[in-house]
């Protein structure tokens, strides 16, 4: 069994970091903050390119939903860099339809990017981080699937809830292996996927967020800097809730 090293500051020195969904407001917020600590950081997105602005970010393009796709792009990470000592999982979509009026296409499209997203890169790393008897993972799952949805419809609910449940099973499968998983949970954040649940989930007299206003992408980037660096060196398994005050567990 692997010991677990003491926290230490949130450093990520040398570290080398795969990023997917890096294109989108929380991705990109996320890849800047680890890059800022100090990780090398694979970007990688659905879109054909992004740029970061800094020579510590690399990007590739990536289908998450593809498992031909991960297996090569995680061979090529190892064969330039040599290991992967952090995944953050921020690819993802949505949809606001409700159950009966729902398709088969829809909970396909949907589940293919939000829970096999996961499942994918999750799959093929882990043996990674196994190898190296060290590595942190942290998915994007939801306030959602906590609570049954803000404004989202049930095959959003219901992959994010599946990403939970999968990211509690690598932390404990890969705990004495020196691999740690956690989930950070956000609330309503002002990104251009979210547009539309923020405009229905609005702050209002009754105070359904109780700070005051919506998420920021950098709100939750330091959170999963936290989870992904030695500052969170006993957490594992953890639901993360970054949701200005809206639940509070």
């Amino acid at each position: 069994m692997t010991l677990t090293p003491i926290s230490a500051p949130a450093r990520m020195d040398d570290k080398i970091v795969l990023v997917t969904g890096a294109a989108g407001g929380i991705g990109r917020a996320t890849t800047l903050a680890l890059a800022e600590a100090g990780a090398t950081v694979i970007a990688t997105d659905i879109a054909d390119n992004a740029d970061f602005g800094r020579n510590d970010v690399i990007f590739r393009r990536y289908d998450v939903t593809s498992r031909n796709e991960t297996d090569a792009l995680v061979a090529d990470i190892l064969k330039d860099h040599g290991r992967i000592d952090g995944l953050v999982l921020c690819a993802g979509t949505i949809s606001h339809r409700p159950l009966t009026e729902s398709t088969d296409e829809e909970w396909r499209a949907i589940l293919d990017v939000n829970l096999m997203g996961v499942v994918n890169p999750v799959r093929a790393i882990f043996s990674v981080m196994e190898r190296q008897g060290a590595g942190k993972m942290v998915a994007l799952g939801s306030i959602a699937a906590k609570i049954g949805g803000v404004a989202s419809g049930p095959s959003y609910v219901a992959a994010k809830s599946a990403v939970h449940g999968l990211m509690k099973w690598v932390a404990k499968a890969g705990a004495s292996k020196g691999i740690y998983a956690s989930i950070i949970a956000p609330g309503p954040v002002e990104t251009p996927m979210w547009e539309t649940v923020t405009q229905r989930a609005a702050p209002s007299a009754n105070g359904n967020v109780p700070l005051g206003r919506f998420g920021q992408p950098e709100d939750i980037a330091q959170a999963i800097l936290f989870l992904c660096s030695p500052a969170s060196n006993w957490i594992t398994g953890t639901v993360l809730d970054v949701n200005g005050g809206m639940l509070m567990d």
